[in-house]
């Protein structure tokens, strides 16, 4: 076992007229002050209540780091004592401590009125977002308003690359989830209908929940997953390297070559990839039905369209137009404010991806609340 070592090596107190004078002595590093932080902190904190009726000084201190500076500080409560003597090297220390900010008192604060802080900083990003949001798109319609003019610059082949990733590279997942979820959605509801005898009925029930609202919503969730986070995360990748710097250096405008055929391309793609996806669930849903109600292939086929009006048809198509470019342009946004550095990078991805699908979820509310007695018999 070790021995203590004895606190008269780190300090002294001297009286001498009235004064009283606290002399500190040895080294106030982390190595030396291992072993006695806490009696050591105790017995300085006790004397520096007494305020301005000590000097400290500083002067015997044979080495001194940041740690002990800081141990210092806080002893003294974050706040330099009245009667202080330093050597030269120990004023800048000090003086870069004090320098910081009060951290305790913010931290007091915020504890005390959590709630509002929070609401008042979500409304800041809210309403920063917004503003810039509407920039954006201001200027996406004027680079609009340019091209209508100079067709010969409209980038047809930027928007038929987004396109083809955005739309042809999807075909895979969205044929895959929509045949799951019409074969479970078919499945799980046969169940039900059989206990009432209404088993023909689940055509009407399929062909509206998939054409209506499935296929869209699971189509634009399953892009904004893949295509948003990608578009994100490309535009991204160019803040970090500087090529958007490049090309506003180079008088080309980034909104017309990257972020308005991104947008144009989701707009042209999310109907297609919604029609795919219905299409796909609706195969799961009688493949499902067959197995399970024994209802046959053509009298399903044969049924749908007079069960479904085609107007929920238009309707979905119409929502995938308007989810693709809010997704394209959540993406292209959150892809500009990232900052130069791959935190930040990641970041920004998952903040669209999120903002993204509940955006989504919105214009799907929206959509249902506004056109309810459009396609329902």
């Amino acid at each position: 076992m070790h021995a203590r070592p004895s606190l008269s090596q780190w300090y002294e107190l001297i009286s001498s007229h009235g004064v009283m004078r606290l002399v500190l002595t040895g080294d106030y590093t982390l190595v030396a002050l291992k072993n006695v932080l806490a009696e050591l902190a105790n017995e300085l904190t006790q004397h520096a209540s007494n305020g301005s009726e000590v000097e400290w000084d500083l002067t015997n201190i044979q080495q001194i780091d940041s740690v002990g500076i800081s141990f210092l500080w806080r002893v003294w409560k974050s706040r330099r004592p009245m009667k202080i003597k330093l050597r030269p090297e120990q004023e800048q220390m000090l003086s870069r401590l004090e320098r910081l900010k009060p951290m305790a008192d913010e931290k007091k604060f915020g504890d005390a009125l959590w709630f509002v802080v929070g609401i008042g900083n979500l409304a800041i990003q809210f309403w920063q977002h917004g503003t810039d949001l509407v920039a954006l798109m201001g200027r996406l319609f004027l680079d609009v308003l340019y091209l209508l003019r100079h067709p010969l610059s409209i980038p047809w082949r930027e928007i038929s690359a987004n396109i083809y990733h955005a739309g042809a590279q999807a075909l895979g997942i969205t044929a895959l989830v929509g045949f799951l979820i019409g074969v479970v959605i078919s499945y799980l509801s046969s169940k039900q209908l059989q206990l009432f005898g209404a088993d023909i009925f689940i055509v009407n029930l399929l062909g509206i929940s998939v054409i209506r609202e499935l296929g869209p919503m699971l189509a634009a969730i399953l892009v904004a997953g893949r295509s948003g986070s990608a578009m994100t995360a490309q535009l991204g990748v160019m803040r970090v390297t500087q090529e958007l710097d490049a090309l506003s250096v180079m008088g080309i405008s980034h909104s017309q070559r990257l972020i308005l055929p991104k947008i144009l391309g989701l707009g042209i793609a999310m109907p297609l990839l919604v029609a795919w996806t219905s299409m796909m669930a609706l195969i799961g849903g009688i493949v499902a039905a067959e197995l399970q109600l024994g209802l046959s292939y053509q009298y399903f086929l044969s049924v749908l369209p007079e069960s479904v009006p085609i107007a929920n048809l238009w309707l979905g198509l119409g929502k995938g137009v308007v989810c693709g470019m809010a997704i394209g342009l959540i993406a292209c946004h959150f892809g500009l404010k990232i900052k130069p550095n791959t935190e930040s990078l990641g970041i920004g991805t998952t903040t669209s991806v999120v903002t993204a699908i509940t955006v989504v979820i919105i214009i799907d509310a929206i959509f249902a609340v506004m056109f309810s007695h459009v396609g329902i018999r």
